[in-house]
């Protein structure tokens, strides 16, 4: 009898190859937000999945199917998982580190250089009138060199921000996880979170924080949306304390704030952190070989559970 390897999105097809000569693969199309129901109807079959990061995958879940013993995470957070509760069942958890660290910060960096330099405004403008206008004050934005840049979590992808930062003649100040970072916010005039999901770093940027950011500043958000107060951050863009936003990540995804849209002083993505061809496929890779070598016996490459 065959295992039942569940795909809960359309994961690259290096994930199915891997998968289907040696197990039974149920692939599912990709869903944005789903239910508790819907994901226990989905993993119903499963002895393991593939799941999203948006795939509630909470007690209830985890507990539904008892052949349920293992999930690979398309994705570098699990934030998604009651980890407690997959620890108490046995279920083994997996991610996919370190393959979209470049990817990752290839976007924050062009999403600085949109915003600093108004490239969507300008776009819009351009769409708008079909002409190409040029005057001496017309969409002035700020450039980097000798601005400074403060990273909040300095891991893989923050590490490789600030060395992208440096190229462009930027000053980067770093914090880890757990330090304080006052003098980060009073001191920098671009502020980039890459900070995991948790109970402690939820609105991590509160309205507090941003009052202690440097007047005129920038905020850019590529890690996860719930770090941040986007009610707060709309008073801070809407007051002028901040100069402007760029956010691929949102605290309801997949729904972006109402107010968020009507500002164009904020660069908007849709989560396209990681969406290269070459970190998308590597991180079906890594997903797909975790699940064959548990399926296998063998131990896991990337255990968080």
């Amino acid at each position: 009898m065959k295992y039942t390897v569940v795909l809960t999105a359309d994961y690259p097809s290096i994930a199915r190859d891997i998968l289907a000569g040696e197990f039974d693969v149920i692939a599912h199309p990709t869903e944005q937000a789903r239910s508790e129901e819907e994901m226990m109807t989905l993993l119903a079959e499963a002895d393991a999945a593939i799941t999203l990061l948006s795939d509630p995958l909470t007690r209830r879940v985890l507990s539904s199917n008892p052949n349920l013993r293992m999930v690979a995470n398309y994705a570098v957070g699990y934030n998604n998982i009651d980890v407690d509760a997959a620890r108490e069942l046995r279920i083994t958890i997996t991610n996919t580190p370190g393959v979209l660290t470049e990817a990752t910060a290839d976007l924050t960096i062009a999403l600085i250089l949109a915003v600093t330099r108004r490239l969507i405004e300008g776009d819009h403008e351009v769409r708008r009138t079909g002409e190409c206008i040029w005057e001496p004050l017309h969409l002035l934005g700020t450039g980097l060199q000798g601005k400074r840049l403060g990273i909040i979590g300095m891991g893989r992808i923050g590490q490789a921000v600030a060395q992208r930062a440096k190229a462009f003649g930027i000053d980067v100040i770093g914090v880890r996880r757990g330090e304080s970072f006052d003098e980060l916010l009073a001191t920098s005039d671009i502020v980039s979170i890459h900070a995991p999901l948790s109970r402690e770093t939820h609105h991590l940027i509160d309205a507090a924080a941003l009052a202690k950011m440097k007047p005129g500043a920038y905020l850019v958000n590529t890690s996860r949306g719930p770090l941040v107060d986007e009610a707060a951050l709309c008073d801070a863009l809407d007051s002028g304390h901040l100069r402007g936003a760029a956010l691929d990540v949102y605290e309801h995804e997949p729904e972006v704030s109402q107010r968020l849209l009507t500002m164009t002083n904020v660069v908007l993505a849709p989560h396209i952190g990681s969406a290269t061809e070459e970190a998308r496929t590597a991180m079906a890779l890594i997903a797909a070989i975790d699940v064959r070598r548990f399926l296998r016996g063998e131990v896991p490459l990337h255990v968080v559970v």
